[in-house]
């Protein structure tokens, strides 16, 4: 939700924050170097 405690505490960091991702703690090994668009609302795997 845009509203939701997350992405407040990231907007007011600067942080960018990509919610709702469902099944990502599955997909994204531990250690994993990801990519971040909060604007796009996408996370890229780089790196295991």
């Amino acid at each position: 939700a845009l509203m939701s405690h997350a992405v407040i505490v990231a907007r007011e960091l600067a942080i960018p924050c990509v919610i709702a991702l469902e099944g990502a703690t599955d997909l994204i090994p531990d250690g994993a170097m990801i990519e971040v668009d909060g604007t796009a609302g996408t996370v890229t795997l780089i790196e295991t």
